[in-house]
């Protein structure tokens, strides 16, 4: 057995795709997930690498990430299957130096390329890495059940939206005070949703796909798995208190600002100061 293959990334990635694929949110080859590593936790594993490391020039440079290194899922794994395969349903690969293109270093063992919303994930991360002095280290993607069933009968107003998923359960505002940011519609697998996505990534740790799932940046794989899982679950409630006919009572917005001073969170003015209707 590759020494590699019992590193804690690998393990980790192991974990997460597995649990994500029991949660339903990553049916198929649905759902993507990146992890940043340092230097310094991938040498110790050089002797598992390829001789000669496979290069691909990036749609989109990301300069940002220059010499970086990267545990990815692969384009077109099962998530069901990564347990079983690890070694070719993930990818470990690094950033060159001008951030042009990126070096594929180990796994992928029959073929293939890193997932097809790399350039999402990468702009993201070009993003988070900054805004957080380098503390996020994944970017990650599933098909939350609820979460995009929400999106077909809730104003896709990310504020409003926002502070519906708050009311939805009382630990919502701790976990992701920052809120949920929207984008339009978009082809997936594109640079152009890619920088939709890395736009409300300077503002949201969470970025909702209305009709197609969600995207998470947290430091670590149980922190974005955990935000996303928080999330999912208001969203859940929400979706039975809407086949209830709707709210009678709910979560004051004066109660929302207490949850923030007891938990030491802001939350985001505009949810905070929003009325939506449910």
């Amino acid at each position: 057995m590759q020494q590699l293959l019992t590193s804690w990334f690998v393990q980790g990635m192991v974990k997460a795709t597995a649990d994500m694929w029991l949660k339903g949110w990553d049916e198929r080859n649905g759902g993507n997930v990146s992890l940043r590593l340092l230097d310094e936790e991938v040498q110790p594993y050089a002797a598992d690498f390829y001789p000669q490391p496979r290069r691909v020039e990036l749609s989109r440079p990301a300069v940002e990430l220059a010499n970086c290194w990267f545990l990815v899922t692969g384009s077109g794994k099962f998530f069901r299957n990564v347990q079983l395969d690890p070694a070719d349903s993930l990818v470990l690969l690094r950033v060159s130096e001008d951030g042009h293109a990126y070096s594929i270093h180990w796994g992928l063992t029959n073929g293939g390329v890193p997932t097809s919303e790399l350039a999402s994930h990468f702009q993201s991360h070009c993003v988070r890495k900054t805004l957080t002095d380098g503390r996020d280290r994944v970017i990650m993607h599933c098909h939350a059940t609820n979460l995009i069933a929400l999106s077909y009968v809730l104003e896709l107003d990310a504020a409003s939206f926002t502070r519906l998923l708050w009311e939805g359960s009382t630990e919502c505002l701790v976990v992701f005070p920052d809120g949920v940011g929207i984008v339009p519609w978009m082809v997936p697998g594109t640079d152009g949703i890619g920088e939709q996505t890395s736009r409300q990534m300077r503002s949201h740790s969470l970025v909702l796909w209305p009709f197609h799932g969600i995207f998470a940046a947290g430091p670590s794989l149980d922190e974005a798995f955990g935000l996303i899982d928080t999330a999912e679950k208001s969203a859940q409630v929400l979706v039975k208190v809407l086949s209830m006919n709707g709210m009678k009572q709910t979560i004051s917005k004066t109660q929302l600002i207490a949850l923030g001073e007891r938990f030491e969170v802001k939350p985001w003015a505009a949810a905070l100061n929003v009325e939506p209707e449910l």
